[in-house]
């Protein structure tokens, strides 16, 4: 299938109404998605003409999904976005793809990653997904600042490949659990690794303070569907700080994989459409090299087949 991906933006044009819409991704150009339609002159779904939303249409993805990927795919093979032009480069700005519902994520989900952290790991077939919940609120566009808390002294990265969950589920069985997917996007779950930990009660850690900061999950650059990924257990995976390669690898190092993770969660809650599963990240993170994040640092994580996120570390102003 021709590679195609939806991004969010708000026009810079003077004048325009600063609006959020949706735009078709290809070749790195962005066209605007309701004018891409509109020009094919087609039968189209009035829900799927007014794609100015994307997170309205991931809310219904599992009504709408399959006609949006059937436009877009028609309108491609016309060549329709070549004619209605793409948006200048300098008059758009990236905004999160969407907003997730609810951000769940895998701790310790590749082998050599648990190593570097110190983290010995029960045997796989004695095991399951470990999962916590990072809040909706520290989520933040490509191109935008992470800022650093002032009491927080090991802020770190973690890429990883994002899951967006396309329809309601519960009980989903490992062999059918992509049929819940709606598509992928790029996550960074920025962490605060000396606040992770608690000396104050018996439980020895806490990740949800300190990796739910506000900006502490960097999101996009864009979404892509799952029709579009051939494979997801096969995507190379970079993270590079001030233009050094931190983290290299593949999704196919998972300890569990996508299905396992969307079963195991689905066992516990109903998922619902719009929420976002973080799926762990390789080798190669601050923590395992003594290095931290400071201000001026510049981060780009990317995933083969999605695209790359870029984002600078400043610290907090009060």
């Amino acid at each position: 299938m021709t590679w195609f991906g939806l991004a969010t933006y708000e026009s810079l044009a003077p004048g325009a109404i600063a609006a959020r819409r949706t735009a078709l991704v290809q070749h790195g150009h962005l066209y605007d998605l309701e004018a891409v339609l509109r020009h094919m002159g087609t039968d189209v779904d009035d829900a799927v003409l007014a794609a100015h939303d994307l997170t309205a249409l991931l809310s219904d993805w599992y009504v709408h999904g399959e006609a949006i990927n059937a436009a877009v795919r028609r309108a491609l093979d016309a060549g329709v976005p070549a004619k209605v032009g793409a948006l200048a480069s300098d008059a758009y700005r990236l905004c999160v793809p969407y907003q997730p519902g609810r951000i769940f994520a895998t701790a310790s989900n590749y082998y050599e990653h648990a190593a570097e952290m110190g983290t010995k790991l029960a045997p796989r077939s004695e095991s399951s997904p470990y999962m916590f919940m990072k809040a909706e609120t520290s989520v933040t566009a490509t191109g935008t600042d992470v800022v650093l808390p002032p009491h927080a002294q090991r802020v770190d990265w973690e890429v990883e490949l994002a899951v967006v969950i396309g329809r309601p589920g519960r009980h989903i069985a490992v062999a059918q659990a992509h049929e819940w997917i709606a598509g992928y996007t790029v996550i960074n779950d920025v962490s605060a690794r000396d606040l992770n930990r608690r000396t104050d009660y018996p439980f020895t850690h806490d990740w949800f303070r300190g990796k739910s900061f506000d900006t502490f999950a960097p999101l996009g650059p864009w979404f892509v569907p799952r029709e579009v990924i051939l494979d997801p257990q096969q995507l190379r995976m970079t993270l590079s700080v001030n233009g050094e390669m931190m983290q290299d690898d593949t999704t196919s190092g998972m300890i569990f994989n996508i299905a396992e993770q969307i079963a195991y969660l689905s066992d516990i809650l109903t998922l619902k459409p719009g929420d976002l599963i973080a799926t762990g990240t390789p080798t190669g993170v601050g923590m395992g090299r003594g290095v931290y994040l400071k201000a001026g640092d510049v981060m780009v994580a990317g995933i083969e087949g999605i695209g790359a996120i870029e984002n600078r570390v400043v610290a907090e102003q009060r």
